[in-house]
């Protein structure tokens, strides 16, 4: 991991460039090389390795997995994610609630979208959510896990820290992610509502519902991402009911 100096650069990548996994019951679309998508050009951003942004159908999801050295935060946007690990943590996951799981030394997991009934009912509905992944300050670490509901926090309309293990957050971080040189903030802008970025060697700005416009870029629609190295504090305004995830990273790794 590096601190490093760059020239100022702002990288639009569009959303129907990312790389794609389709598996009947998933949907995933990558920001970042992933799977048996692989791309030397196209490994990360500053700290961040993962940008999935996923759809699973109801009654299915990700089997007992491993996970080794990452700090894994979780983003849903539409429906409920079920979560459980080797570590005896188990959760439901639903928008507006920050979740992050540290895979340190190891651990194993599974995520998935369960029907469940009410009235005699089914309910069948997909869930939509976005996972990131940056390394931790240090590798074998304890793994570990954190959720907290921050759904009142965002109804303010501007940048709510979601995660971050900076020094300077940690007062009012929702969670903590153990990487002392990033933070990954949220908003829900309605239309004509906007929040200035923060200044940062690297930032990664991503749309994963709505519309909005970037000053100096322009519009940016659903899964479009903006990738900044050595610059920051331009404004980004809603132009309809949106969502955005933003990096705040000091710091870069070298794969």
């Amino acid at each position: 991991m590096t601190t490093i100096g760059a020239t100022p650069t702002i990288d639009v990548r569009r959303a129907a460039d990312r790389f794609r996994s389709e598996f009947g019951w998933l949907d995933s679309k990558h920001s970042f090389s992933f799977g048996h998508h692989q791309d030397p050009a196209n490994t990360h951003h500053g700290l961040l390795l993962v940008n999935n942004d996923d759809i699973v159908d109801p009654g299915t999801g990700f089997e007992t997995h491993p996970h080794r050295d990452m700090e894994i935060v979780t983003w849903v946007l539409e429906g409920s994610l079920v979560h459980q690990d080797s570590t005896g943590n188990n959760g439901v996951i639903y928008p507006g609630l920050a979740q992050r799981m540290s895979a340190g030394r190891g651990i194993m997991h599974s995520e998935k979208n369960d029907s469940w009934r009410l009235g005699g009912d089914v309910h069948r509905d997909p869930v939509h959510f976005v996972q990131m992944w940056v390394v931790p300050d240090e590798a074998g670490i304890t793994p570990g896990y954190e959720q907290l509901e921050i759904d009142a926090e965002l109804l303010s309309g501007g940048l709510v820290t979601v995660a971050s293990g900076m020094p300077e957050h940690a007062d009012h971080a929702a969670i903590r992610i153990r990487n002392s040189y990033a933070a990954l903030h949220a908003a829900r802008l309605a239309p004509g509502q906007s929040v200035t970025l923060p200044d940062a060697p690297f930032l990664h700005l991503f749309v994963p519902r709505g519309a909005v416009t970037l000053e100096g870029s322009g519009p940016l629609a659903t899964g479009d991402a903006v990738r900044f190295t050595a610059t920051g504090g331009q404004r980004v305004t809603a132009t309809e009911p949106a969502e955005i995830l933003v990096w705040e990273m000091h710091a870069t790794v070298q794969l």
